[in-house]
């Protein structure tokens, strides 16, 4: 009898959890078609230099791989793409805030071009996989390239038309948003990658991304290969 009831319980837990599952899921497919249909915010330079947002996977390596790129002045990690006010870390990572880890990236446009950023996205991931990168999975790590204006829309909608051909029409995992606004990450993830050489997802992880885009890219590194 006490089998029976614990069997019970646990298969209840596990429907219920799965209908919890289902409900977050189409909440945050309605909030991504309402997203999608929001005006996009323009981001006005600042002394001459230009601000472009992107989400790929964990903030960490994606933060690391901008950094190693010429024309980068800074990247930060933060917070974009959902649906809350003030995005933090624990709340990303339960998938309820529809935010997904992402990076601001401010950059000289007299040195590279937003174009060559987009290109710096896709070859820094794996652009099939959905909901992750690596062995990071979930919602808050999935691929979002954001724009702020037609011309942006029409370099990624170009790029991606391009790409589709490659691995096949609808398999590029990548959202499209418009940019409505980015949240600044906790002190403690910015510049992480090189403040914390040693950590066992940094080495294990970050590097070889870093790595493998500077073995493709290499044209487009500071001079010393990075940060």
């Amino acid at each position: 009898m006490k089998k029976y009831i614990i069997l019970t319980t646990f298969s209840l837990l596990l429907a219920l959890s799965g209908s919890c599952q289902s409900k977050m899921n189409e909440m945050n497919k309605d909030a991504t078609a309402i997203a999608q249909k929001e005006t996009p915010v323009k981001v006005a330079p600042d002394n001459g230099l230009e601000r472009a947002y992107f989400a790929s996977g964990c903030f960490w390596c994606v933060e690391a791989v901008y950094e190693s790129v010429k024309g980068v002045k800074e990247s930060i990690s933060g917070y974009s793409g959902g649906h809350t006010e003030n995005p933090t870390y624990e709340g990303s990572n339960t998938g309820k805030t529809g935010h997904a880890e992402a990076v601001e990236i401010i950059y000289d446009p007299k040195i590279i071009s937003f174009s060559d950023l987009v290109d710096v996205y896709f070859g820094s991931q794996n652009i099939t996989q959905v909901n992750g990168q690596g062995p990071d999975n979930g919602s808050q790590y999935r691929s979002i390239i954001f724009y702020q204006d037609d011309a942006q829309k029409k370099i990624i909608e170009t790029k991606v038309a391009i790409l589709e051909k490659e691995v096949g029409e609808g398999k590029v995992a990548a959202q499209i948003f418009p940019f409505q606004k980015f949240w600044v990450g906790e002190d403690y993830h910015q510049n992480y990658e090189r403040l914390h050489p040693n950590q066992s997802y940094i080495r294990g992880v970050s590097v070889p991304r870093l790595n493998k885009f500077k073995k493709k890219f290499p044209q487009l590194l500071k001079e010393g290969g990075g940060h």
